[in-house]
């Protein structure tokens, strides 16, 4: 795996991607040799990562570390290839070695064949600035993230834009708005800040046509890397500029534009988008991990989206619920849901049912590829379970376990016509919104402290002096309302 940031700032702060691709052969061997010499002579057995720091413009590297354990970064490495890293380690542990350990994807090969990867896998981190909106977003060595997310692509534009999108940021694209309003010398500045916005930033500065080698020198982040960034900001500039044919939509649908996206960038409503690609047959296939680049048939359903011609999953007529999961871990949402959704999956299973996992966590057991029937590691949106939906069909879905990240696709997966397995979406939205359950209450008769909501101080000061607060409460409540500027 490559980390995209420089030396410098946190790989758990960093995007990272696999595998590596600005490495040539000999940079790729000289550290893989290293490696398997640190380990020997550590007299390693099991899990182990070790991180290098490599010069660009020589042949010099640098031990970072090693981690004689299983980590965050084994986690992603297990998630990217398929190989079960810490199973495997399991069973070095107990005195079996790698040649006769079974590859479970295959069934076929064993654990001493190194993964082989025929798709691109971008990491990009979840910190938690929403929550401490003082907080400095500087990053370096002191890790900020709370979590994670993954994404697969057929090509690197394609698993950038998903990972983008799984973030749940309200953000579906590289363009970040209110960076349009800097000035080109602005852009420029904030291109020497190390921060969570940096991709955004280095996406602005090529729209203001801040070249590529200028951007480099700036971040020190690889030219390929930022070239990757220049090909998706391009295509940006051709939906705008350009009629929406098959061609143009087709390779919008590849880069990973979703059709919110598309139709921002052409003025055309996501329902037309949609009609364009249902006329032209442009449609998501799902493709299997497989861990040997197609050499091998793979045993277990794990599958990605992209947009080539065959899909690879195959639909069965098992009566079938798919599952959805709680996306990245962060602050108020973390590991109780994904232990809800596993849980579920199996009770689903001694039930007879096909399971399937929708989940973009790499650091979660729900996407671990032998939980579920099917899994399907891709970003949490409408449009993308929509995809799944189209192929698998189920017969209901769950989203209670999911958290908040599931439960926002209640209305979605309605309108897809799959039934909501559990509480019903106008039950869920009467929960949820503040006046309509205080009228269900009302009607129940059922005690509660008196509320209201407010949008503006003036409502804010009628609504304390309507509950009687005390002075302190008051002025408590109404400069919260002015600091936050959210509703109560």
């Amino acid at each position: 795996m490559e980390n995209v940031d420089p030396v410098g700032i946190h790989t758990g702060d960093s995007i990272v991607v696999a595998p590596s691709q600005t490495l040539s052969n000999k940079e790729y061997q000289m550290l893989r040799t290293s490696s398997l010499k640190i380990i020997s002579a550590l007299g390693i057995e099991g899990g182990c990562n070790v991180q290098f720091a490599l010069n660009p413009n020589s042949f010099e590297y640098a031990v970072i570390e090693v981690n004689p354990r299983v980590s965050r970064s084994s986690a992603l490495a297990s998630k990217a290839t398929g190989y079960p890293i810490a199973k495997v380690a399991t069973k070095i542990a107990i005195g079996y070695n790698l040649d006769e350990i079974l590859n479970e994807v295959t069934g076929k090969t064993y654990s001493c064949f190194e993964p082989v990867l025929d798709y691109v896998v971008v990491k990009v981190p979840k910190w938690p600035f929403n929550k401490f909106l003082t907080a400095d977003k500087t990053l370096g060595t002191q890790m900020k993230a709370t979590g994670e997310i993954m994404a697969i692509g057929s090509n690197m534009e394609m698993a950038l834009m998903k990972a983008i999108r799984s973030l749940e940021e309200n953000i579906d694209s590289l363009i970040l708005p209110y960076l349009r309003e800097f000035t080109k010398e602005e852009i420029s500045e904030r291109l020497y800040r190390r921060d969570n916005e940096r991709i955004f930033v280095i996406s602005e500065a090529l729209r203001r046509g801040i070249t590529i080698e200028e951007i480099c020198k700036i971040t020190m982040i690889d030219k390929f890397f930022v070239g990757i960034i220049n090909k998706i900001v391009k295509l940006e500039k051709e939906l705008e500029e350009n009629v929406l044919d098959k061609e143009l939509l087709l390779k919008a649908k590849k880069y990973g534009f979703t059709d919110k996206v598309i139709s921002s960038l052409t003025g055309k409503t996501e329902d037309k988008i949609k009609e364009l690609r249902d006329e032209f047959g442009i449609y998501a296939n799902f493709k299997l991990v497989d861990t040997c680049s197609a050499e091998f048939e793979a045993k277990t359903p794990y599958y990605y989206s992209s947009y080539d011609e065959e899909n690879e999953s195959i639909r069965t007529d098992k009566p079938k619920i798919m599952v959805l999961g709680s996306g990245p871990i962060r602050i108020g949402q973390g590991i109780e849901f994904d232990y809800c959704s596993v849980h579920g999956v199996w009770a689903l299973k001694s039930k007879g049912y096909e399971t399937i996992i929708v989940n973009n966590n790499p650091e979660t057991v729900s996407t671990d590829f032998d939980i579920s029937d099917k899994l399907y590691f891709e970003p949490l949106t409408p449009e993308d379970i929509e995809n799944i939906v189209r192929v698998e069909k189920p017969d209901g879905a769950i989203v209670q376990f999911g958290g908040q990240t599931a439960i926002k696709l209640t209305e979605s997966l309605d309108k897809m016509g799959v039934k909501i397995l559990g509480t019903s979406p106008k039950n869920m939205d009467r929960a949820e919104d503040r006046e309509e359950f205080d009228e269900a209450i009302s009607k129940c008769g059922i005690l509660r402290p008196q509320g209201g909501t407010i949008f503006t101080v003036k409502e804010a000061k009628d609504v304390a002096n309507r509950l009687r607060l005390s002075s302190f409460s008051k002025t408590f409540l109404c400069s919260w309302w002015a600091r936050n500027g959210n509703c109560l």
